[in-house]
């Protein structure tokens, strides 16, 4: 049964995202990504989630030696249609099927959302992660998950007015649709994914909340107005 619905929106997340990606993708977290990547020691490299394999295909560019893992059989099957010198795995998060000490970078780009166990999703990460090495994360804000209906609220002109949460402490899943796509998403409170990351014994090297840059610039405003998504940079102690 696929509860997720990532079987059955496989296709228009392909269409959706393209070669580029979406909106969030090209004009917010691509370039503080890319930045963050180019500080650091190439080497084995596990995109967790990695879905058609848009951000596998930026790792191995940066020269990393990359392995993309998905549970969702579509959406790799693209994945090595475009990129068939890569090496990509069906599994999932909470149960890697890697040894001990793996990678050297382990990312998880905006997929801790689509994860229900994603308390044991980190712990698997650290457990792959070589010492000294990196996990990346690119999340969206919780204040985002935590949004009334799409979040922007409107005067009677139809002009935003701010932007509404609800129930921030609350961890629940919803069901997010847009454009053939509809998926089952988590929210948590940082909180949460803080003491995960931290009990874990990592240790936080980097965190952002970017904004947008370029793009269309009224996409770009609603972007700005409110936290969409959060970078967080993580060293396994040696």
């Amino acid at each position: 049964m696929d509860e997720s619905g990532w079987k059955r929106s496989a296709k228009a997340w392909i269409a959706d995202m393209g070669e580029n990606g979406d909106f969030g993708r090209q004009h917010v977290l691509d370039k503080v990504m890319a930045e963050r990547l180019s500080g650091l020691v190439r080497g084995t490299a596990l995109d967790v989630g990695c879905g058609e394999g848009r951000f596998c295909r930026i790792l191995r560019g940066q020269g990393f030696e990359t392995v993309g893992l998905d549970p969702t059989e579509e959406l790799l099957d693209a994945a090595r249609a475009r990129d068939p010198g890569g090496v990509y795995v069906e599994g999932r998060a909470e149960a890697l099927v890697f040894a001990d000490a793996s990678f050297d970078l382990v990312v998880s780009y905006l997929s801790l959302i689509d994860i229900e166990d994603a308390q044991t999703a980190i712990a698997e990460m650290v457990r792959v992660l070589k010492p000294g090495g990196t996990l990346l994360v690119a999340n969206l804000a919780s204040f985002k998950t935590a949004a009334v209906h799409d979040g922007w609220q409107r005067d009677m002109l139809g002009h935003l007015t701010h932007f509404a949460m609800d129930r921030y402490l609350e961890t629940r899943s919803s069901r997010e649709s847009w454009r053939g796509i509809s998926i089952r998403n988590w929210h948590r409170p940082l909180n949460d994914y803080m003491r995960w990351f931290l009990t874990s014994g990592l240790i936080l090297t980097h965190f952002d909340e970017p904004a947008a840059t370029g793009g269309d610039p009224a996409k770009a405003e609603r972007y700005n107005r409110a936290p969409w998504y959060v970078i967080m940079e993580w060293r396994k102690p040696s």
